[in-house]
């Protein structure tokens, strides 16, 4: 079987919501897996999203004196690296809207959102999901994680198979 990894961006989850009968065309996007783009070791028929932050770069000016005037330096100095980080999130045909309601609804028994139970991963949904698992140290990231959803009690636990 072929590896379905690579990059699934918040567009992506947005369509396995709405994609069914009766959807709005305007939320309709294109979903993005690409084989180049999956982490090392990711198993076959598994989804992952790339979580990139930014390098932070300190740009600084100066006036240096030369010769009796004055000249203007800019140099810039990387204070952060550029992180990428890799989670494994279900893959779009995983997230129908009946389950997404179910996902609604179990961050709303926890307090942590307070939208109507609509099926749709939308904006209120994604906040919803990035404060949640933020808070439990997971991906800063409105795309739920498999980890998430583990958390709460979505999906199935994933067993070590050497046990």
């Amino acid at each position: 079987m072929r590896a379905r990894r690579g990059f699934l961006s918040w567009a992506a989850l947005a369509l396995a919501a709405s994609c069914g009968e009766g959807a709005d065309p305007q939320t309709r996007a294109s979903v993005l897996f690409s084989d180049a783009e999956a982490p090392e070791g990711a198993p076959d028929g598994t989804c992952w999203h790339r979580l990139t932050q930014p390098a932070l770069v300190e740009t600084v000016i100066e006036q240096v004196e030369v010769n009796g005037g004055f000249r203007t330096e800019t140099r810039q100095r990387i204070l952060r690296e550029r992180e990428v980080a890799w989670f494994e999130t279900p893959c779009p045909e995983e997230l129908p809207p009946d389950f997404v309601a179910s996902l609604q609804r179990a961050l709303a028994a926890r307090g942590a959102y307070d939208g109507p139970v609509t099926g749709r991963l939308d904006t209120a949904t994604g906040a919803a999901v990035r404060t949640w698992q933020t808070a439990r140290g997971g991906p800063d990231s409105p795309v739920p994680a498999r980890a998430t959803l583990e958390a709460l009690g979505l999906v199935p636990l994933r067993r070590d198979p050497s046990e």
